[in-house]
């Protein structure tokens, strides 16, 4: 999997945890930032796999 597919499925899940935690804490535009930051960062940091 390339390194930009990791990255922008990371960020997929990040601003959906982040907008869930953001509706309920009623600060959506904070939780959609911090969640896509650390989306990003979760993504790149997946190793990858050799054959």
């Amino acid at each position: 999997m390339r390194n930009e597919k990791k990255i922008a499925i990371g960020i997929a899940v990040g601003s959906a945890i982040g907008t869930s935690v953001g509706v309920l804490t009623n600060n959506l535009a904070l939780w959609i930032s911090l969640g896509i930051a650390i989306g990003a960062g979760v993504g790149a940091s997946i190793p990858n796999k050799k054959n």
